[in-house]
């Protein structure tokens, strides 16, 4: 767990000149006006002028057309509509380019993030802290499967993926302008932007809240998309898998073995086994399974290094309401240096 930095070593600093709030949304046509007047009544509480950032992550619903007529009756909303579904990371990250603020707030559409908290997490960046999570107390509105799954993700992404990874703590939280250009040199395709967040630094802390249910609408994260996302974050993140296929190899040696003794004694006192039943029997669980799994593992980490060799960006932006000269990282490296190579892998 990570050792808070003692408070000797932190700054106090000013609010923000700006404060960013970045928005991904998919499909949430209704949400969208209940966020919409949440926001609008903690930004006039808000000690320093805000923006929102809305990602409208390919919905195939009317979330671009209500947040197009939000933008046009508020300046400070700015719209970024991505060409498909590029996913909720990538959304994020989309909201982070675009964000001008000295502090962000990252916060889903669906109201499960309170925006009635920025401004505990806002007090938090006064002190000095550069990174300020929410850290859920209750998750209000659903089920005990889902609490229990959601619970068991973050321990095992903890205990075995990366030990500095907040428990209980989803993307809601405040990064710094420092924290987050940090962020923006990390252009990996598979995203796990939690951990991103935790391995970058800087001073870290958290404030409680209780997470409400959906306002309207349903979940985007059914359990086979947070299964997805849970192998994508092991994956992208951690070379523990190809560790865990060699302990498995190691388990199905030490099974086979086992059932080598059980098949020589049938072959020896028993005498009920057709001959070279049992040599074959073992040979085909000991190497057979150890190598099915081995290289099952090693395919995925060989498919994520193909696609990231390919240099994609990592969303494209069809349009935009409010953002002058929208321009994300990728584009800029790429008119800096035309004639870069592809990343060493």
């Amino acid at each position: 767990m990570r050792i808070m930095p003692p408070r000797y070593l932190l700054r106090d600093r000013p609010n923000p000149n700006l404060l960013s709030l970045v928005v991904p949304a998919y499909n949430e046509e209704e949400a969208i006006p209940l966020l919409r007047s949440r926001l609008q009544s903690v930004m006039k509480e808000l000690p320093c002028a805000a923006e929102v950032v809305v990602v409208n992550d390919g919905s195939s619903d009317n979330t671009l057309a209500v947040l197009i007529n939000w933008a046009n009756d508020d300046s400070r909303i700015k719209v970024i509509g991505l060409a498909r579904n590029f996913g909720h990371q990538a959304a994020v990250t989309a909201g982070l380019d675009q964000a001008l603020g000295e502090a962000i707030v990252v916060l889903d559409s669906d109201l499960q993030d309170p925006p009635e908290v920025i401004p505990l997490m806002l007090a938090k960046y006064r002190e000095g802290y550069d990174v300020v999570y929410g850290r859920r107390t209750s998750r209000d509105g659903e089920t005990i499967f889902k609490r229990f799954t959601a619970w068991l993700f973050y321990r095992l992404m903890k205990w075995f993926v990366y030990e500095e990874l907040p428990s209980d703590a989803g993307d809601f939280r405040l990064v710094s302008r420092q924290c987050v250009e940090s962020l923006k040199a990390m252009r990996e395709s598979h995203r796990f932007l939690r951990g991103m967040i935790a391995w970058v630094g800087f001073a870290q802390t958290f404030v409680d809240y209780e997470r409400a249910p959906r306002a309207a609408g349903s979940t985007k994260y059914p359990l086979l998309k947070m299964l997805k996302f849970a192998w994508t974050a092991a994956v992208s993140f951690s070379p523990i898998p190809l560790r865990l296929s060699l302990a498995a190899g190691v388990l199905v040696a030490i099974g086979g073995f086992a059932y080598e003794i059980f098949a020589l004694i049938h072959a020896m006192i028993v005498h009920d086994t057709v001959p070279g039943w049992a040599s074959v029997i073992t040979v085909t669980c000991v190497i057979g399974s150890a190598i099915l799994i081995s290289i099952g593992i090693l395919g995925e980490y060989i498919a994520r290094i193909f696609e990231a060799t390919k240099g994609r960006p990592l969303y494209i932006i069809s349009t935009s309401v409010n953002v002058a000269g929208h321009r994300t990282p990728d584009q800029q490296q790429s008119i800096s240096s035309p004639a870069a190579t592809p990343p060493v892998i």
